[in-house]
């Protein structure tokens, strides 16, 4: 299994205007407990270079910042240039999961292995 092109393949899949959890990713990619290398996947390009990382916070909705991207505020700009409303908090920029989340289906995660298996990874 390759896990970075699993991660990849899955964040491609994050709709325009929602955001999924570094959980929620690792949990498509059949690794539950690897939200942890879905960041070090998408911080050090290990998952590619047309992947929008920008998509994926973590599982209260708290947006990277200046620790993923080259200015604090560049990923909240992408996020609201799709719709997702960002608000600050005492932990930082956060977005509505419950509204800008990705809801993805049971069908999705079974699409999505189909699609690892195809693919061979």
């Amino acid at each position: 299994m390759d896990f970075y092109k699993r991660v990849a393949l899955v964040c491609r899949e994050i709709p325009s205007g929602k955001a999924a959890t570094y959980g929620q990713i690792a949990l498509l990619c059949g690794k539950p407990k690897h939200a942890r290398q879905v960041g070090y996947a998408l911080g050090h390009g290990r998952a590619g270079e047309d992947v929008p990382a920008y998509r994926v916070v973590n599982a209260k909705g708290i947006l990277s910042g200046a620790a993923a991207f080259a200015t604090p505020d560049l990923q909240k700009q992408m996020l609201e240039k799709e719709g997702v409303h960002a608000e600050w908090t005492e932990e930082g920029w956060r977005v509505d999961l419950k509204r800008d989340g990705w809801k993805n289906t049971l069908d999705d995660a079974l699409r999505l292995r189909g699609e690892f298996e195809k693919e061979n990874i």
